[in-house]
């Protein structure tokens, strides 16, 4: 239940209903690039923060632990201990993209060779 696959993450990403998190370095996403309508927050301990502070910092709302939220990460191993994190502060509907940056990138460069 914890794990979303590719598909599963395009048509929530499309439906809005959830908030999916990157937790690499901002240098990573700079470099590589990143899911469209994902939000950059940085592995620590952000879930911790104060929502004020939170939204000074990130220019995002603090997610609610009632919320929706799904972790990715460049191939799942950060992206599963945010999840780990995340889940024994309460928030319960979280969930984790174990494909990461690199699965994504390799669906989403096959499907625009596929087009052209």
């Amino acid at each position: 239940l914890a794990n979303v696959t590719y598909k599963e993450l395009k048509n929530l990403l499309n439906s809005k209903k959830i908030m999916l998190i990157d937790v690499r370095e901002t240098w990573e996403i700079v470099e590589y690039g990143k899911i469209p309508g994902s939000v950059n927050i940085p592995l620590g301990e952000a879930l911790q923060m104060h929502p004020k502070d939170f939204k000074e910092k990130y220019n995002e709302v603090k997610p609610s632990k009632s919320d929706s939220l799904v972790f990715s990460c460049l191939a799942g191993v950060r992206s599963k201990k945010a999840l780990d994190m995340a889940m024994s502060l309460g928030f319960n509907s979280a969930q984790h993209y174990a494909g990461g940056w690199k699965e994504w990138a390799t669906y989403e460069f096959s499907e625009k060779k596929q087009e052209n």
